[in-house]
């Protein structure tokens, strides 16, 4: 029997898209291209990553290409293309700029890889992802957006080197829009089930502290992509974006059903109709597989909900400036 290796593209040779193509390469997810309208650049990266499958003892191919047919029957996109933050951006500046990126390279996903599942890591990301899947027509399962897992894994971090744990033992939950109006939730944050306000407590004597540190570690949750944009200068986040983007491929292509938060389609679920949000879903071989609903207390839902509005306001902006 003759079993076919996945088709990965990765759209978009900057860092994000270079260390996808070793992480997809070197893990073997598949036979994987990495597409840029600079002409040479991504062939010079899939070359140099291919001259290390000796060493790294992988057998599957990648290549480069500045051609949208390279592309073609992809069994999955990865969009990293467009122009990252500056310091003093935020990710509403960058849409007018992306906006025209992401609707192109949509039009010839649907041409060339018009099976294919996409996930969006591009920003402002909400808007995106509604704009990738209102360009390609294609259902909701199959277009997604690569950000909760992130702000998760960004969420946990802090809380693990807090507390002096293992990152591995914590479990925490964004939800909402990519961006200042993310919502961590505090009273879902646990280390293996214990809640983490009550460890907060234990390690300080008093709420009053216990709720200021969870306070600041929240805070620098959704500061967490400025504050790296700030220190390199020059550039936005590119280990942990591609790190939470590969684990939602693998997910897919491995038909893992991860439960994860990821910006998805909402139908109804937590009161929102036709808009894209970060929720909690479980990821596998059909995408989106199903969203999961959780029980928000008043100040959650309220905070949710505000988060929500940033997204109606910038799917209205495309649809005023012509794109949807």
């Amino acid at each position: 029997m003759i079993f076919k290796r996945p088709k990965i593209a990765l759209i978009g040779g900057g860092k994000i898209g270079s260390l996808l193509a070793q992480m997809c390469s070197y893990r073997q997810l598949g036979d994987t291209v990495l597409f840029d309208i600079t002409a040479n650049f991504t062939k010079g990266v899939a070359l140099d990553i291919a001259e290390a499958s000796r060493t790294e003892q992988f057998n599957v191919n990648v290549t480069g290409d500045h051609e949208y047919q390279s592309i073609e029957n992809a069994d999955l996109c990865i969009v990293t293309a467009g122009l990252p933050r500056k310091p003093g951006m935020n990710r509403e500046d960058l849409l007018v700029a992306n906006a025209k990126i992401i609707k192109t390279i949509g039009e010839n996903i649907k041409l060339y890889a018009p099976d294919s599942y996409i996930i969006v890591i591009t920003n402002p990301l909400d808007a995106m992802v509604t704009l990738m899947q209102a360009t390609t027509g294609f259902p909701k399962n199959r277009v997604l957006g690569q950000a909760g897992v992130l702000d998760s894994s960004r969420f946990a971090t802090f809380i693990a080197t807090e507390l002096g744990v293992s990152v591995q033992d914590v479990n925490a939950l964004v939800l909402g829009s990519h961006g200042d109006m993310m919502v961590p939730l505090i009273r879902h944050a646990n280390v293996n089930g214990i809640p983490v306000q009550e460890l907060l407590y234990r390690k300080y004597g008093n709420r009053e502290k216990a709720d200021q540190v969870m306070h600041d570690i929240v805070e620098r949750t959704k500061k967490a992509g400025e504050e790296i944009v700030k220190l390199l200068g020059n550039g936005s986040a590119y280990f942990s974006p591609a790190s939470s983007a590969y684990m939602m491929a693998e997910a897919i292509i491995y038909d893992k059903k991860r439960v994860v938060p990821a910006c998805a389609m909402l139908e109804g679920e937590y009161g929102i109709e036709g808009y894209y949000a970060g929720v909690p879903v479980v990821l596998g071989r059909d995408g989106v597989e199903r969203v999961l609903e959780i029980d928000l207390d008043k100040k959650e839902r309220e905070l949710f909900l505000a988060s929500v509005d940033v997204v109606v306001k910038l799917k209205e902006d495309l649809k005023q400036l012509g794109y949807i």
